[in-house]
């Protein structure tokens, strides 16, 4: 499940990507094979982290499993 973290809130995809002309056809985040193909991967400090990413237009998006 993809999720925004912006400060201390989390955000459903849905609610930010909406207005993102990098959204697919459903205002979605470009999630494609376990990938963000309209961001990139956020290096983890510790490997018990789950993946993050930065979107294009700054937004922090985590993969939670």
């Amino acid at each position: 499940m993809l999720v925004i973290l912006m400060d201390d809130q989390i955000f459903a995809p849905q609610q930010v990507c909406q207005s993102c002309l990098l959204a697919d056809g459903s205002g979605q985040p470009r999630w494609r094979q376990g990938k963000l193909y309209c961001g990139h991967m956020i290096r983890k400090l510790t490997e018990q982290q789950p993946d993050q990413y930065e979107c294009l237009m700054g937004f922090r998006i985590v993969n939670i499993e």
